[in-house]
């Protein structure tokens, strides 16, 4: 397969500091400041609940900016959008490390993180559809399934790089970790011709861009049935996140072990992300699609039946598999079945749906949990994985996209 540009074979590896490197260091900066955010909160005065929701204004913010992100991404084109995410998201940052000496530390910290949510969506939006538009479609799981290990790895290397910078700078030195890996990411977007993608071309004259409203319609079928299978797996891979620390607590496990377990189960899910899209590539989505959910589903549901370390350990490492076969996949199927026309609209609908299950999931757990039990909670949110299943192994053979894969 030719390269977009020119006639020489496409070769992945020919665009990967200019299509992953910003991803890494995004990834890395947002990572420093996970552990440390709900802790600045309550060094400001704000309460448990206060702190938990400055946390969550991160997703919020990335969420509700979908629809907006493609917009942006439509007027400035992929490379100037993911520029100006990387320095919006550098100067919150830099807000955030000084909110202490601010005379509203709190609410400039509030500010801060919904203004990294809003950059990570127009980052993330940008990169995809470049690599949607830069990348033939034989290696396109490949290049978005990696995008999305490079994410992952990015986010697991940052608050390692953060805690050791806080040891001499105290905890607003995990913010300048950030600062200085979106400053590094902007600038590599800046200076890497590659990244300026190739304009796609349906062969017909150019007209006016669609709406969102416009696309949304004309794609309904797609929103509602393969849709739905996205929102399930969001809401799964962001309930998996809550589960295993809930879990390993009520197992009356102290902090370290918890943690362990949760790190492996990260160190399982950044390691499958390759072979996993070049399977999605060669055999089909589904192939991937239905495994993944029924993996992590499966876990799930056992996790409520483990009473040890070595139990909670075991299933929690199968999630981590489960998850990171996944890795990519929400982002292929949208580009599979985004249009040339109005493929920014599409996407921003797509990660709209996708945030929607993110945010959705725990709220499940927590509600379920609160009737019920914890295991209980757990067990709801298992099933999530066995109903996305039954989605993609219905929903992805009829629907085949207008290419082949």
């Amino acid at each position: 397969m030719t390269s977009p540009g020119g006639s020489q074979p496409f070769n992945l590896r020919s665009i990967a500091v200019a299509a992953f490197g910003p991803t890494l260091l995004f990834g890395l900066g947002q990572g420093a400041i996970l552990p440390v955010v709900a802790l600045t909160a309550r060094d400001l005065g704000a309460t448990v609940a206060v702190a938990a929701l400055i946390v969550t204004l991160m997703g919020l913010g990335s969420w509700f900016f979908n629809l907006p992100a493609s917009l942006v991404t439509l007027k400035f084109g992929e490379r100037w959008s993911i520029v100006g995410a990387s320095v919006a998201a550098g100067l919150a940052l830099a807000a955030a490390g000084l909110s202490s000496l601010a005379p509203n530390g709190l609410v400039l910290l509030a500010v801060a993180m919904t203004v990294v949510g809003m950059s990570g969506s127009v980052f993330g939006l940008a990169r995809q559809k470049y690599l949607t538009e830069a990348v033939p479609v034989e290696f396109r799981a490949r290049a978005l399934s990696t995008l999305g290990g490079v994410n992952r790895i990015g986010v697991f290397i940052g608050p390692f790089l953060g805690a050791g910078v806080m040891q001499f700078g105290g905890i607003n030195g995990a913010y300048w970790v950030g600062v200085v890996a979106m400053a590094a990411a902007a600038l590599l977007s800046l200076t890497i011709p590659d990244l300026a993608a190739p304009d796609a071309s349906d062969g017909g004259t150019p007209g006016p861009q669609p709406t969102l409203r416009s696309v949304a319609v004309s794609h309904a079928g797609v929103f509602l049935s393969v849709g739905i299978g996205i929102l399930l797996l969001s809401a799964l891979r962001s309930s998996r996140q809550v589960v295993i620390p809930l879990w390993a607590d009520h197992l009356g496990m102290d902090a370290t072990s918890a943690s362990l377990i949760y790190g492996l189960s990260g160190a399982i899910d950044m390691l499958v992300f390759y072979p996993a899209g070049k399977l999605m590539d060669r055999k089909g989505r589904q192939f991937v699609a239905v495994p993944s959910t029924l993996l992590m589903g499966a876990a799930l549901v056992l996790i409520p039946l483990t009473g040890s370390f070595t139990g909670l350990l075991l299933a929690s490492l199968l999630i981590g598999f489960g998850n990171g076969i996944s890795s990519g996949l929400v982002m292929t199927l949208g580009a599979d079945f985004s249009p040339d026309r109005g493929r920014g609209q599409f996407l921003g609908l797509w990660r709209f749906m996708a945030d929607a299950g993110s945010t959705g999931g725990p709220l499940l757990l927590s509600g379920v949990t609160a009737v019920a039990s914890l295991g209980t909670g757990i067990s709801a949110t298992g099933i999530l994985g066995f109903a996305a299943a039954a989605v993609f192994a219905v929903v992805i053979p009829r629907l085949k996209h207008r290419r082949n894969y």
